[in-house]
């Protein structure tokens, strides 16, 4: 039955109200005990050249139009050993990779037509967990972040490609070293004398001659 009475309606409400927070003390643990994982995002050996925000685009060939990869940070990272450098850029929220390929000599950037903030560029990636050829656009915040960009990645090529014309040099070089010493080694052979053979066949020559005589 309910009651006319608001004053008792209060106070029971307010004895109730208290009960429920009223601490009793009691520990409750946790169904389910988590321990820390250590996340590795495979740049723990590199080091950060570049680091900027940008938007990023792949061009779609079948339906001929450039399609969004996502916004996030495009980086570029130097190895430590082998000095080798990598663009790698991740969605800001879900952290998925969007590009991953590395800035070799082959790569050709330029500024795109019609928008001064973004530039395209022609790269093998390998975001997807395949190989294949892809051309990128991107767009930066401003005009100064994608000169910036453009720059960092036209002097790490040019960097890159001398670097392979002097290993293909030292390659011919000592190519040529290996063919002077087998000239060389044939040479002495040669001053060496006539083969042992040689002098065999001639003892027996003259032993047929001595007979014959």
């Amino acid at each position: 039955m309910a009651s006319n009475d608001p004053d008792r309606e209060e106070d029971a409400a307010e004895a109730t109200a208290a009960g429920e927070d009223e601490d009793t003390g009691a520990q409750i643990a946790p169904i389910v005990t988590l321990s820390e994982v250590a996340v590795t995002t495979g740049e723990e050996e590199e080091h950060v050249l570049l680091d900027l925000k940008a938007k990023l685009y792949r061009f779609d060939k079948e339906g001929n139009q450039w399609k969004e990869r996502g916004t996030g940070n495009v980086k570029l990272l130097k190895h430590i050993e082998t000095g080798k450098v990598r663009l790698v850029m991740r969605q800001a929220k879900t952290l998925k990779i969007c590009a991953n390929h590395l800035v070799l000599p082959s790569i050709k950037i330029q500024e795109h037509a019609g928008n001064d903030k973004s530039c395209v560029w022609h790269a093998a990636d390998f975001a997807d967990g395949e190989l294949k050829e892809e051309m990128f656009c991107i767009r930066f915040g401003s005009v100064e972040n994608c000169k910036k960009f453009i720059e960092m990645v036209e002097d790490i090529t040019e960097s890159a490609g001398k670097h392979v014309e002097k290993e293909s040099k030292d390659a011919s070089d000592a190519a040529g070293l290996l063919g002077k010493l087998s000239v060389d080694e044939s040479k002495t052979d040669e001053a060496a004398g006539p083969p042992a053979n040689a002098y065999v066949k001639a003892e027996d020559e003259k032993s047929e001659a001595e007979t014959k005589a």
